[in-house]
């Protein structure tokens, strides 16, 4: 497990008595999951730092263990010690957990931050709230990043431009997991958009995309970290590949790499906030207290000025301005803007929380073949 510990509260510890303290009806420091990188930092930013100003004595502490949420909070639930007081998750995992009993259920019009006008949470949030125990933060993408100066005279304008090794040959790097693979493969194999999830439903369908997904198997590097192509691609390891777009925005516009951007076919998601079962009450009601201020709308809106993902409440979006650093207006960089959500995939929540444990098994047995 990997731990970052952060020290938050060094000036804000300390209050005009000149005393450290924290509400002593809630627990006084944090551990907070999420996925690194340029993603956690933004959290950091926006959220955390900002907290932990207004809380004298609290402390927090982050683990990039958000991939693995589902699995370690089972081991969590069935030892009786979980020791997470709030994960970051996408909305597939959040809807596991909740159905599992593994998420605490949220009432978002008791519990989270109204809208400055007034709007409720839940109208704010509006279908985003796709679980009882989901707490959104942001709508992204998964696309693909690909070297400009790899792909010859002709930029690839097309997602299935990753299974044509002719025109573009070279590695490219895929997610180790089934989600948004198996999407790409069957639209690529020529399945209609509206169509993919019925036909992934069933066993030959899922044989169609690992068919599909076979033909360039050899050419793959998997990754389980959402820096790991920014990386590859910024060492020209290879010459496209998926990942998150705030990743790419960070190695375009931030790191200046030479890595253009694919839009086609991005898949939307979104990623939120649960708290686990089994806290203690000053736990929980810490956990409670952070989740309310961190998904309020200034804070979403502050969260766009250093990544480019979309804030999940209405009222936020009118709040989005420049980048924090580089000056840039930062709505033409939203997946969500118009220029680049000409050609979406919807991800299916609802699907990949009912079949993930057995495509994922059908996923790693065709991994090790």
């Amino acid at each position: 497990m990997q731990m970052t510990k952060t020290l938050l509260a060094t000036t804000a510890l300390t209050v005009a008595s000149g005393t450290a303290f924290a509400d002593g009806h809630m627990a006084s420091d944090m551990t907070l999951v999420s996925w690194g990188g340029a993603y956690q930092s933004s959290q950091q930013n926006a959220y955390v730092a900002p907290y932990i100003e207004m809380n004298p004595g609290v402390t927090a502490v982050w683990d990039e263990s958000s991939a693995e949420a589902v699995a370690k909070l089972r081991a969590m639930n069935e030892a009786g010690n979980v020791t997470w007081d709030v994960v970051d998750v996408v909305a597939a995992d959040a809807i596991r957990l909740c159905d599992e009993g593994l998420a605490l259920e949220i009432d978002a019009d008791e519990q989270l931050a109204a809208a400055p006008d007034g709007t409720s949470a839940s109208d704010d949030f509006g279908d985003l709230l796709v679980s009882d125990c989901f707490i959104p933060q942001i709508v992204y993408s998964t696309t693909f990043g690909y070297r400009t100066d790899l792909v010859g005279d002709t930029a690839p304008t097309s997602v299935c431009a990753v299974f044509d090794t002719d025109a573009y040959p070279g590695k490219r790097s895929l997610e180790k997991r089934p989600i948004n693979n198996m999407e790409w493969a069957l639209l690529c194999d020529g399945v209609a958009k509206e169509d993919v999830y019925d036909v992934l439903g069933t066993a030959e369908g899922q044989d169609q995309a690992l068919a599909k997904l076979d033909t360039i198997k050899d050419d793959v590097i998997w990754w389980s970290a959402g820096a790991d192509t920014p990386q590859l691609l910024a060492d020209g390891e290879v010459v496209m590949g998926s990942t998150y777009n705030g990743r790419l925005f960070a190695a375009i516009e931030e790191q200046k790499q030479p890595i253009g951007m694919l839009w086609d076919a991005q898949v939307f998601d979104l990623d939120g906030w649960i708290i686990p079962t089994g806290l203690s009450p000053e736990r929980q009601a810490r956990a409670l207290d952070f989740v309310k201020f961190a998904t309020d709308t200034q804070r979403l809106a502050d969260q766009a000025k250093y990544i480019s993902y979309g804030p999940a409440r209405l009222s936020s979006a009118p709040l989005v301005g420049k980048h924090e650093s580089l000056g840039i207006d930062m709505a033409p960089h939203m997946p969500t803007d118009p220029e680049n959500a000409k050609n979406t995939f919807l991800y299916n929540y609802e699907f990949w929380a009912d079949y993930r444990d057995d495509i994922d098994a059908k996923f790693q047995a065709w991994l090790a073949q």
